[in-house]
């Protein structure tokens, strides 16, 4: 009777071991998934900013060109009208 209860007991023992097994398997994939998407979300928020860093750095670099020419353009009329 004992030995009976032993071997119940052991094969209950043994099926929570295998379930807690796959828990945590599931777990583990899941913390997987989830720092996959967590790079993937930083990744394209990085790329996001470099893409407007680089906008505003060429709007500015316009900018810039468009006044430079514009000053030399009238201080050449100035020269030449002058």
């Amino acid at each position: 009777m004992a030995a009976m209860r032993m071997r119940q007991s052991l094969a209950e023992l043994e099926e929570e071991f295998l379930d807690e097994m796959e828990q945590e398997q599931t777990r583990a994939q899941q913390q997987v998934r989830h720092a996959v998407q967590r790079t993937r979300v930083r990744r394209r928020v990085r790329a996001r900013k470099r893409s407007s860093m680089r906008f505003w750095i060429l709007v500015l670099a316009l900018v810039v060109t468009a006044v430079g020419v514009t000053v030399a353009m009238f201080q050449t009329l100035y020269i030449l009208l002058g």
